[in-house]
């Protein structure tokens, strides 16, 4: 029987008491096993640890964070001092990403690791969308229930010809929205597949990777299963996974002497 695709999910960073340890969310634990695939939770990869973690990989989940991608990674100082950040997560994930696109793993990128994908490749990010002219606030009200937090937002316009069209999705739907920074400059090779009524980039593809290459602002992985958008997401991640799988992980039989 053929196992499951791998999906190496990177951790974040926190202290919990006095203690360090490195965490990810049940939710995308759980959008990764409606993939059809088997999550691994990767620590803070030392630069010597990326290439034999990425030969057990057949896809990579970027998930969402509290933290925010520190702005020298796009030339900027910190604008605000008072919202968490976490570096050893950025010195992990951004070569971790170039390396993913190098080798045409599959990738899904969720918020902060939509954020990652577009810095790593050169892009840069408003630090706070909702102080930009012409921009809405994208920022949730982290006093509010969960239910509330994650609820619908604003709706997304789907770009025509592209994966999110290919992938049957319709052409406007409703995300919820939960960060404060957004993206400014688009890397180059990017595509846009969605945008906000604001005009900002909501999704986007690397058309020059193989296979499915996809980076959402919002969470999908929330109540995934009941979203038949997210469950459309997921599902087509893990057919590309479970393919690049049987691309590369085909077992060679040595021939049998006797015939």
């Amino acid at each position: 029987m053929r196992r499951k695709p791998v999906v190496l999910v990177p951790a974040c960073n926190r202290m919990l008491g006095a203690h360090p340890f490195h965490v990810a969310g049940k939710k995308y634990i759980d959008g990764v096993r409606l993939a059809g695939c088997l999550p691994l939770l990767v620590p803070s990869a030392q630069p010597d640890d990326l290439e034999a973690l990425l030969d057990l990989a057949d896809g990579v989940l970027l998930t969402g964070a509290v933290s925010n991608l520190h702005p020298s990674h796009f030339g900027e100082a910190v604008l605000d001092t008072a919202l968490p950040l976490d570096p050893e997560r950025d010195a992990a994930t951004l070569p971790l990403i170039l390396r993913v696109v190098a080798r045409g793993l599959p990738l899904f990128a969720i918020c902060r690791g939509f954020q990652e994908v577009n810095v790593a490749l050169g892009g840069s990010l408003h630090q706070a969308v909702q102080n930009v002219p012409g921009m809405q606030d994208h920022r949730d009200d982290d006093t509010a229930p969960l239910a509330v937090q994650y609820g619908p937002a604003h709706e997304v316009f789907v770009e025509p010809g592209g994966l999110l069209a290919a992938a049957g999705l319709p052409m406007q739907f409703t995300v919820n929205s939960l960060h404060g920074q957004g993206l400014n400059r688009l890397a180059a090779g990017l595509r846009v597949e969605a945008r906000a009524a604001d005009g900002l980039v909501e999704a986007f593809s690397l058309p020059a990777s193989p296979g499915f290459n996809l980076g959402v602002q919002w969470h999908p992985e929330w109540l995934a299963a009941t979203n038949p958008v997210s469950m459309v997401l997921f599902k087509t991640f893990g057919v590309a996974c479970a393919a690049f799988r049987d691309r590369h992980r085909v077992p060679h039989h040595e021939p049998d002497p006797d015939q």
